[in-house]
């Protein structure tokens, strides 16, 4: 159960603690930031509601801690990083309900979430001790002009203290995607989770704390938006800010000062479907990338641009695998569980009625009762619906019929998200075409987009994001390079 065993420490009453220095605090605000239950619509936990000047502490013991942390050794660190991961995945039943009652996770998913977030931590310490032992040595003479008279070394440092800010739909494994990183690379974190998913968050903190890092490295600060948001990402003692989210991201783009950003802002990933297409497989993954998880997952596929030819075929061969998806409470394992809010499913509905006036054809009758909206397949939808070119993050997946490859493509490279899409065809050479043409970061072949395996580039182009992530490229964005020259006083060449 949240906040019991040992994670009672991590509760004041009926309201969880923020984490700094080491210790479970209470705010000295005296507020608290409720938190909703996305199935019950009423107040399942209260987080703490931390004030500015708290984040100032935070950011100054933070700072203190991490020039002693960057003191480490690899080895260490990594060391300390595998203990909190097998101690995250020991708590995963308590954190899995967390993830249940706050975003509505499916119970099983949220549980996987978990394992799948210590596997990461764990593979992050292996990748950054073999990454970060290893720097370079170059000569002067291989220069024109120059003589061998200097020696360059070069290695990779910390970039000093991270803000990581992780969605509400993967509030554990975005976090650690960005704390595992920081930490291996010798830098402190400070974590601002969601307001749903904090408190999964918060437990996810308490086994880093159990694994025994010192005092100050890791805080968690919780709190309004509003009241602590532009101050953290604006903070002067922030070096480097790791983003997952929405529109937000590019505001914190444009307010950040002269720092590293890794923004992954969501998409309107495109499914490009040709003639010689295998229908089942075209059909399952439909399924599986537009409606699992509500559709509430930036990879989600979230338009299919079909062939008109086979447009029919698929459309009922989708229909089907919708007619079969579980519509009901995550505690049950269901496939299509509330979506995060109520503001939420009033957008996602406000996108569905717009198609309604505008001539769509439901392939489903719509249904909505609270957050909770029933899967939805929509036919015939034309470039003058907001759903064409919106991000619903619900179950509802818009197809619009194209007479050529390049209408597709066209549509695709219209949007102004471009974080991933998928094609299906049985030409290999057709699709590496295709996927050279598309203006998206990642291009599946044969399958749904996905972000993962974890230690594979995730990135978007345009309003999808800077930069990229992965475990490799997230350990690399969150370090600097650092040179040391030798100058010889004469010319020294080996075996010379």
């Amino acid at each position: 159960m949240a906040g019991s065993g040992v994670f009672a420490e991590i509760i004041d009453g009926d309201v969880f603690n923020y984490y700094a220095d080491g210790e479970w605090k209470k705010s000295s605000s005296g507020k608290s930031v409720s938190i909703i239950n996305p199935t019950t619509r009423k107040v399942q936990y209260k987080v703490q509601a931390c004030t500015q000047e708290e984040v100032n502490k935070v950011m100054e013991m933070a700072k203190v801690a991490q020039k002693a942390w960057a003191k480490t050794p690899l080895w260490k660190r990594a060391e300390l990083l595998h203990k909190a991961a097998a101690i995250l995945k020991e708590h995963k039943a308590p954190i899995g309900e967390c993830l249940v009652k706050e975003i509505a996770k499916p119970a099983k998913d949220s549980v996987t979430e978990v394992v799948r977030s210590g596997d990461l931590v764990s593979y992050c310490a292996e990748e950054g001790v073999r990454l970060l032992g290893q720097g370079s040595f170059l000569v002067s003479d291989s220069f024109p002009g120059n003589e061998r008279t200097k020696y360059c070394l070069t290695s990779k440092v910390p970039l000093g203290v991270v803000l990581a800010i992780p969605p509400f739909n993967y509030p554990v494994n975005l976090a650690v995607s960005k704390i595992g990183p920081a930490l291996i690379a010798g830098n402190s974190l400070v974590l601002k989770p969601p307001t749903q998913g904090a408190v999964a968050c918060l437990h996810m903190v308490h086994c880093f704390h159990l694994a025994g890092f010192p005092k100050g490295l890791i805080n968690c600060i919780t709190g309004k938006g509003s009241e602590i948001g532009d101050f953290l990402t604006m903070h002067p003692g922030v070096n480097c800010i790791s983003f997952t989210g929405g529109d937000t991201g590019i505001a914190i783009s444009k307010k950040a000062g002269m720092i590293p950003l890794q923004m992954e802002l969501g998409g309107k990933d495109a499914c490009i479907v040709l003639e010689d297409a295998d229908l089942d497989l075209v059909a399952s993954n439909i399924i599986k990338g537009g409606f699992s998880y509500s559709g509430q997952r930036c990879t989600a596929v979230k338009v299919v641009l079909v062939m008109e030819s086979v447009a029919d075929t698929l459309v009922e061969k989708v229909k089907a695998k919708v007619a079969k998806l579980t519509v009901g409470p995550p505690e049950d394992n269901c496939d299509i569980t509330p979506v995060v809010s109520e503001s939420s499913a009033n957008f996602i509905e406000g996108l569905v009625n717009d198609a309604k006036q505008k001539g769509a054809t439901f392939c489903q009758e719509y249904k909505r009762d609270g957050n909770l909206i029933w899967p939805l397949l929509l036919d015939n939808v034309r470039p003058d619906m907001r759903i064409a070119w919106e991000e619903p993050f619900g179950p509802v997946l818009p197809v619009i019929r194209i007479g050529s490859i390049e209408e597709g493509i066209h549509h695709c490279n219209a949007s102004n998200f471009g974080l991933q899409g998928c094609v299906f065809t049985k030409d290999i050479n057709k699709a590496m075409l295709i996927s050279d043409a598309m203006e998206t970061g990642t291009v599946q072949i044969n399958s749904a987009p996905a972000r993962g395996p974890d230690h594979f580039p995730f990135q978007g182009l345009k309003d999808s994001g800077i930069g990229s992530q992965g475990i490799t490229n997230s350990i690399n964005m969150m370090t600097k390079v650092k040179s040391t020259v030798i100058n010889l006083p004469t010319p020294s060449y080996t075996m010379g």
